[in-house]
């Protein structure tokens, strides 16, 4: 989305979703590697059955990275301000996960004129897994 069009968003209006592939074990390890967050309940099945799951599930950041990317296919991300996420549920193996985000304010800030989007991830079924809100400078 270019600067004209993020000027043209009003309050109720809603970005183009990013919609991903279903989650599966080699993005768990690909994205283990990429963070540093090798936490065995997200790549090592036996770990995971110990510790009373049915098997390994994606790490919540892993959906925060989703959401950051569904915000910086629109605006660079230089324009944001805040960037928050609150983890409600787990995304398991098979998930496909879809970001969405509506804008609830405009505002002025430190001379600037922001947009504040409550942005959140659901799976196919329907269930939120992540809510959270980011604030971008126009």
């Amino acid at each position: 989305m270019t600067t004209t069009h993020l000027q043209q968003l009003n309050v109720g209006d809603t970005l183009p979703t990013l919609t991903l592939a279903a989650i599966n074990r080699t993005t768990l390890a690909l994205f283990a590697g990429a963070s540093g967050d090798h936490n065995a309940i997200h790549i090592d099945t036996d770990y995971a059955r110990k510790a009373g799951m049915a098997d390994v599930f994606a790490h919540g950041m892993l959906s925060m990275a989703y959401l950051g990317r569904l915000l910086t296919q629109w605006v660079d991300q230089r324009q944001l301000r805040e960037f928050g996420v609150r983890f409600l549920g787990i995304t398991h193996l098979g998930h496909q996960i879809t970001c969405s985000a509506t804008v609830v304010e405009r505002f002025e800030a430190a001379g600037e004129q922001r947009l504040k989007v409550e942005i959140r991830t659901r799976n196919q079924y329907g269930e939120i897994k992540i809510v959270g809100d980011a604030v971008i400078a126009l």
